[in-house]
């Protein structure tokens, strides 16, 4: 039977722990937490929560399994998309993957920037 991306979403969020802005911002003070934003990185460049790595949604899988540091199925995890979506399917694959605290930022970067949540962006290089 088919299922298109909106249904699949609805059935991962039915497991994922999504927690609102208010609370991610304070898990973000540990040092020990990862922040990945699954967005593709020209959304990225046009702002994100400072200190996340960027790690494209259709990349998630295999930039983990390739990279060791990112390979502590123990460390606290907070991933964020624009709206939440593919957030709470990189969250259910990171939990087929054995991670156990992996958790989706509630309402995504649109709900981060519309509370009023610090954003970073890079600077621009002006070689005049």
């Amino acid at each position: 039977m088919f299922k298109s991306a909106h249904e699949l979403v609805l059935e991962a969020k039915k497991v994922v722990k999504e927690y609102p802005c208010d609370a991610i911002h304070e898990k973000l003070k540990s040092p020990i937490s990862l922040i990945i934003d699954v967005r593709e990185p020209d959304e990225y460049l046009q702002g994100h929560i400072a200190g996340a790595v960027n790690i494209p949604r259709g990349m998630l899988e295999f930039k983990i399994s390739n990279e060791p540091s990112l390979q502590d199925l123990k460390r606290p995890i907070i991933i964020y998309c624009k709206t939440s979506g593919r957030a709470a399917l990189s969250v259910v694959a990171m939990q087929t993957m054995g991670f156990e605290n992996v958790v989706s930022l509630a309402g995504g970067f649109d709900a981060w920037i519309s509370e009023g949540h610090p954003i970073s962006k890079p600077h621009d290089i002006s070689f005049e």
